[in-house]
């Protein structure tokens, strides 16, 4: 391993796969992506081919080994969408139909029926979340009903052992399966945080949850640490084999610990598909928080746990790719910001982009994407304001309610993501929120902190001191003094929320 001075993190995101090497030193960036297809079959579902995202896994990664060379690779650290769902077969490794993604509505109705028999305020203690669709439990539930999965007493194969044929995992667990040859059946703490399956406090699966749910617990897989040797790669799997398996986190959870919120009180943002503010509050567990999620941010080889408070907004890089694929106002996702900076202001104009309704603080399943406001004058570069001020809104909404229920300000907010890049909207974020927002240099953080908890685990990093060491600001955004034209701006967008609510019937 003397060699080895890079760690190799596959970020399995919502709309495609990108692995890349993290060096130690000055070595240029090396990375490979694939994106994949999203499946809309009804209103309100969302689904991924699992089958798909292993093969992009495959070829991304084969194709960054080769780049970097087997001899320099320490460890692989994955990061991934979250609450996404898979079921497959030990036995064969096939996937019993489409994985069913973070996004999908089609179990409301479950929420709904859970939250009238009184289960709401057991779920929150435990779980640290909302009976919402959202999460991964009745993701599970829906497929165990109404796909053609054998029943949980099936073996794994001819003279298997108590081993059940049926998986029921998260991304990270069906990739973990799939690169070890299916010699590990595994996720990390912070995936499992979202299941609405795990108590979060105990950190294992809670058989009462699991019953609630109809949820074989024994199809769960183990539960380890974020950083630490879960598995290594097999020659099976079509990557090379006997690299270290040694660092998984959620995406969201990845890109705190990329942004070096390694200490409480600090707090990130990331523009992604959707946006998530996570704010780390420590070793201590926090009670339920009114329109917050409390989640495990982390857990490390050594045993040591933080949590955060976070806030989950379903639609922000989202928007840009209506405007890009279903309304075709722009070509490219890096036209927003120009053609937004080309008019002042969005002449009245509100975008609330609930598509699949709206996360925090207001849980509205139900809510769906309105525009408000539009008049003869309104063409395409209010739009795409309007588009970019409401990810400005609704991350003020978010940090507004983790403040007052928290008791904690927030003295300023490190961002990441793709849209993070737009200088506009780093100034917007500013005004709104009345503190300073910190871009990096390394725009990719959930990547990076794939790489540096798996880097941890196998010693390429000493410490989370170190971790902090390699944060590099690029660019500061500070707010204006005068807030009462962003307060009014927000005021405005919150009547256009009320209009955007319940909707849904």
């Amino acid at each position: 391993m003397s060699n080895a001075d890079c760690v190799i993190a596959i970020d399995a995101g919502t709309t495609g796969v990108r692995s890349r090497a993290v060096f130690t030193g000055d070595d240029t960036t090396v990375a490979a992506y694939r994106e994949f297809t999203q499946h809309y079959p009804h209103p309100g579902w969302v689904e991924h081919d699992a089958e798909e995202i292993w093969a992009a896994v495959v070829e991304t990664l084969n194709e960054v080994v080769e780049a970097v060379g087997h001899e320099r690779i320490a460890a692989i650290g994955i990061t991934n969408q979250r609450e996404t769902v898979v079921a497959w077969s030990r036995a064969t490794g096939t996937p019993y139909g489409n994985a069913i993604v973070w996004q999908d509505r089609r179990t409301a109705h479950v929420c709904d029926e859970l939250a009238e028999a009184g289960h709401l305020d057991m779920v929150r203690e435990r779980t640290g979340l909302v009976l919402d669709p959202y999460f991964s439990g009745t993701k599970f539930a829906w497929m165990l009903e109404n796909r053609d999965i054998p029943d949980v007493d099936t073996p794994a194969g001819p003279g298997a052992d108590a081993t059940p044929d049926l998986a029921l995992g998260t991304i990270d667990a069906w990739l973990i399966w799939n690169l070890t040859g299916g010699h590990v059946f595994a996720t990390d703490v912070t995936n499992a945080s979202r299941t609405m399956l795990c108590d979060i406090r105990s950190r294992t699966w809670d058989p009462e949850l699991c019953d609630l749910l109809g949820v074989p617990i024994e199809s769960l897989p183990e539960i380890v640490p974020s950083s630490g040797r879960i598995g290594i790669t097999s020659e099976k799997c079509g990557v090379p084999a006997g690299i270290p398996i040694s660092g998984v986190a959620g995406d969201q959870q990845a890109a705190l610990f990329g942004q070096a919120c390694v200490e409480p009180g600090m707090a990130k943002n990331t523009y992604g598909t959707g946006s998530f503010v996570l704010l780390n509050v420590g070793e201590n567990c926090p009670e339920p928080t009114e329109g917050m999620l409390t989640t495990v941010a982390w857990t490390l080889a050594d045993g040591t746990t933080h949590y955060a408070l976070e806030g989950a907004i379903f639609a922000t890089g989202a928007a840009i790719q209506w405007l890009r694929d279903g309304i075709e106002i722009i070509d490219d996702a890096s036209e927003t910001g120009p053609l937004a900076e080309s008019v002042s202001d969005t002449g009245g104009v509100y975008l609330v982009p609930a598509f699949a309704g709206l996360g925090s603080p207001y849980w509205d399943p139900y809510a769906r994407g309105a525009i408000v406001g539009i008049t003869r004058g309104t063409g395409r570069a209010e739009l795409a304001r309007a588009t970019v001020e409401s990810m400005a809104y609704q991350v003020r909404d978010v940090i507004d309610a983790m403040v007052k229920a928290s008791g904690t300000p927030i003295v300023d907010l490190r961002v990441d993501g793709g849209a993070a890049v737009m200088d506009l909207l780093c100034r917007l974020q500013a005004d709104q929120l009345g503190v300073s927002v910190l871009r990096p240099v390394e725009q990719e953080t959930t990547a990076l902190g794939a790489a540096f908890l798996a880097g941890l685990a196998e010693g390429v990093w000493g410490s989370t001191d170190d971790i902090a060491a390699a944060w590099t600001l690029d660019a500061r955004f500070d707010p204006a003094e005068d807030r009462a034209g962003a307060d009014a701006l927000h005021e405005q967008w919150l009547r256009a929320v009320d209009r955007s609510r319940s909707w849904e019937s």
